[in-house]
């Protein structure tokens, strides 16, 4: 799996990350022949560049030859008076929410290090959970296992899928797109949820990503996972019976929100809909209904202090990983879903934790602490249109995707 030419592997980490991101895509593609996938995907191989570039995708993303802002000055990892805390502003909302936790007026880098230092880090941690902003304290993982929410994120299935007595008839179509007829309502942001839908995108589905107007996504992060969709805006306080004729015409609904979220907005999920979900933490545990995202995760889980560069300052994974993987798993998740539901017509729930994926990560044996730098995947692992440049799909078989993202919301709110 490692290419090896020149002394380094492709997301070279002391985790075995790039066995883990090849196998989730592996996962995708089983799938897919499973449901009668037929072309270059069945006889070509999973490509670890490829593999790589797709997870590491905001490295070699370019819109009109610039890259990606990165994090926010207030998201990072910053020192508190007894250990280390992880923190995450990169959307305006999160940022409010962390200034608020921090009393503070600005939201710079250094404002926010001199307002953590004299602080407890679980105190913050607990505070910052009560106004829904992201700040956790940064465990070893032998410190996460022994918690509540540790334990509740290592039980269960990778991907646990779950039939439901509701039905609906459905047929698919195998060949080269064979996901082509299937409507997807994709209702997902960030990386994870957004992998997943593009992945169904690129094996035929029809996605419509939908998002609220007052909480923009960042323009970049769309730009690189959007390929193959439409995408569009409501209000689900006054776009609601839209957003629900959309919905009882689709095959699958894909959510990134906590528990529960899309119903408190009075959506209902029809009979037969496979309604696949990705959060942070799983359904289960004290942790079930906070927000979290992938470095966060990492931060809580151990692999922070696993990956730290000298022993003690956190460090992180090569790529946005526990992301990548989860999307590509849940992606796999619902078409097995799918095939299921053309043999028995029942309705089913698919379900991907990011906390449960670091488990996995955790499990794999074969660290290696003396690793080299990553290897940057090259240009033949990207592909071009116009201004844009994104890493090529991950699935074998693809060269491209069946077409270049639309502009965030652009696009009518219809099938």
């Amino acid at each position: 799996m490692n290419d090896q030419s020149n002394g380094t592997s492709w997301l070279a980490a002391t985790l075995p990350v790039l066995e883990l991101a090849v196998m989730s895509v592996e996962a995708v593609r089983q799938a897919a022949l499973r449901i009668g996938a037929t072309g270059r995907i069945a006889s070509d191989p999973v490509d670890p560049e490829r593999v790589a570039a797709a997870f590491g995708s905001d490295k070699l993303f370019r819109y009109d030859g610039c890259g990606p802002s990165g994090f926010a000055p207030m998201s990072g990892f910053f020192a508190a008076a007894d250990g280390w805390v992880r923190t995450h502003a990169n959307y305006p909302h999160h940022a409010q929410r962390l200034a608020k936790v921090l009393e503070l007026r600005d939201s710079g880098r250094e404002a926010a290090a001199a307002a953590i230092a004299p602080r407890s880090a679980a105190d913050l941690e607990e505070l910052a959970a009560t106004v829904g902003a992201i700040l956790v304290r940064v465990r070893s993982e032998k410190e996460w296992n022994s918690t509540e929410m540790g334990r509740a994120a290592a039980v269960g299935e990778l991907t646990e899928v779950r039939a439901r007595d509701d039905q609906k008839p459905l047929t698919l179509r195998g060949g080269e797109r064979p996901l082509a007829g299937v409507r997807v309502l994709d209702m997902t942001r960030v990386t994870a949820g957004p992998v997943c839908t593009r992945s169904l995108a690129l094996l035929g589905a029809e996605v419509l990503r939908v998002d609220p107007p007052q909480i923009p996504e960042i323009e970049w992060q769309h730009l690189d996972s959007g390929h193959g969709k439409r995408s569009t805006l409501l209000d689900l306080r006054r776009d609601l019976s839209v957003a629900q004729a959309l919905l009882d015409s689709a095959d699958v609904l894909v959510t990134g929100y906590r528990p529960g979220a899309i119903e408190r907005f009075g959506l209902r999920p029809p009979p037969g809909v496979i309604r696949a979900r990705i959060n942070a933490w799983g359904d289960t545990g004290p942790w079930a209904s906070r927000r979290g995202f992938d470095s966060i995760v990492q931060a809580v889980c151990g692999i922070a202090l696993i990956e730290s560069p000298d022993g003690t300052t956190p460090g992180a994974l090569p790529a946005q990983a526990l992301d990548h993987a989860s999307g590509y798993r849940l992606a796999a998740g619902v078409i097995d879903a799918l095939a299921q539901q053309v043999a028995d017509h029942r309705g089913r729930d698919v379900h991907v934790s990011l906390a449960r994926t670091a488990r996995d990560l955790l499990e794999r044996p074969g660290q290696t602490p003396d690793h080299m730098s990553p290897a940057q995947p090259t240009e033949r692992a990207t592909v071009t249109h116009g201004q844009l440049t994104t890493a090529r799909p991950a699935i074998p078989g693809f060269d491209d995707y069946p077409r270049p993202p639309h502009q965030w919301g652009t696009d009518v709110a219809a099938w």
